[in-house]
């Protein structure tokens, strides 16, 4: 019987890991989201996906999803069982989950009311598993299936900002068939845009995150090896022209009037990184100041901007927005983060700590924002 007609605690499962390159920082995030979650409050379920695409049944144990002497934790070495697999129904008159292995009869493992997915990248935070979750019926933390689509795609991201009047930098879009059908022209595009902008650019997968695949491009020499980097994460690419500023971060969490921002975090520049890359931010652990050293006019403006990406992409749940305060004193905006980095070092929860959500408070309103809406059209 469901949670909602009994008087059981809400049933919580926690789904990380993944088939992204981020699978690892996403079972570091399950760790802390396990850690945080109230159990006298909540049940909890976590499930794994390992990187092949396997639903897994794994330990509840956050100390073992922990980066340990720079080595990365993953759901294969969390899963109770090598082959066993954790099925969702696609039937939204149902939220019986069942663990089945191979030889032996499925065991259902009772009712889920909510997900809380702690994934990142594509399979995961790209509207895939939102539109599982929007199948089965199963409310769910964080955006729906467009909002996590536009926000995982920096492509369409910054058209939707740009139709919204946001303020957004240079870029240009290599597409999957141009480099593989024409790389001389998809390379003069990029070369032009550069006659345009100046060198160096950025050049990165227009659909993946935490930095992966991200490279800076000081000349043409080291344009295609670019290029070549990002293609492994995402066959479609996105080059940037480099804006001079600092890099400021906001994060937005829903309440229930509506959503609001937190004081935002400046990122200073990594004097061991070409820029704030993977290993700074995971590995290195380099953190930034939270909060920015903003004036009144220009934290204000931060804030408003950081909700209006919320509105213009339709988000739910919570956004990180990241910006560049560029020389002119001008706030650009560069994406937005649907399911952004939660460990305790990660930006979000530290702005949202700041100003006066705790880790464990800024978990459980997450829940219970989820539990409040329903799926389908809203």
């Amino acid at each position: 019987m469901s949670s909602e007609t009994s008087s059981q605690k809400p049933r919580v499962a926690v789904v990380f890991g993944g088939r992204s390159s981020e699978h690892a920082i996403s079972v570091v995030t399950a760790g802390a989201v396990l850690s945080a979650i109230d159990r006298e409050k909540y049940d909890v379920l976590p499930i794994g996906i390992t990187t092949d695409g396997r639903w897994a049944l794994t330990a509840d144990a956050p100390e073992r999803m922990a980066i340990t002497d720079r080595k990365l934790p993953s759901v294969a070495e969390l899963a109770e069982s090598a082959d066993g697999a954790v099925v969702l129904p696609v039937d939204p008159t149902s939220r019986e989950v069942v663990y089945s292995e191979p030889g032996q009869v499925p065991k259902a493992l009772g009712d889920v009311d909510v997900v809380f997915p702690v994934l990142h990248g594509p399979y995961g935070e790209d509207g895939t598993l939102q539109g599982l979750l929007e199948l089965s019926g199963v409310p769910y933390v964080g955006s729906g299936v467009l909002a996590s689509a536009v926000g995982q795609d920096k492509d369409y991201m910054k058209r939707v900002f740009a139709s919204f009047g946001l303020p957004v930098g240079p870029y240009e879009v290599i597409r999957p068939r141009e480099w593989e059908q024409d790389p001389s022209a998809a390379r003069k595009k990029i070369v032009d845009f550069a006659a345009e902008h100046g060198w160096p650019l950025f050049v990165k997968p227009a659909r993946a995150g935490s930095s992966m695949g991200i490279s800076k491009v000081d000349d043409l020499a080291g344009l295609d090896e670019a290029v070549e980097e990002a293609r492994r994460h995402d066959p479609k690419i996105i080059v940037e022209a480099l804006l001079s500023g600092r890099e400021i971060e906001c994060g937005v969490l829903e309440f229930e009037d509506g959503p609001r921002a937190s004081v935002p975090a400046e990122i200073p520049p990594v004097t061991a990184h070409d820029f704030y890359d993977f290993e700074a931010k995971y590995i290195d652990s380099a953190t930034g100041l939270v909060p920015a050293p903003l004036t009144e006019e220009q934290t204000a403006r931060v804030q408003e901007l950081a909700v209006q990406a919320f509105d213009a992409a339709s988000c739910e749940g919570l956004v990180r927005a990241d910006f560049f305060l560029q020389d002119n004193g001008e706030f650009v905006i560069n994406e937005i983060n649907t399911l952004p980095g939660f460990t305790p070092i990660s930006m979000y929860p530290r702005m949202w700590q700041e100003s006066g959500v705790s880790y464990a408070e800024l978990v459980d309103r997450l829940i219970q924002a989820a539990l409040r809406r329903s799926t389908g059209l809203r």
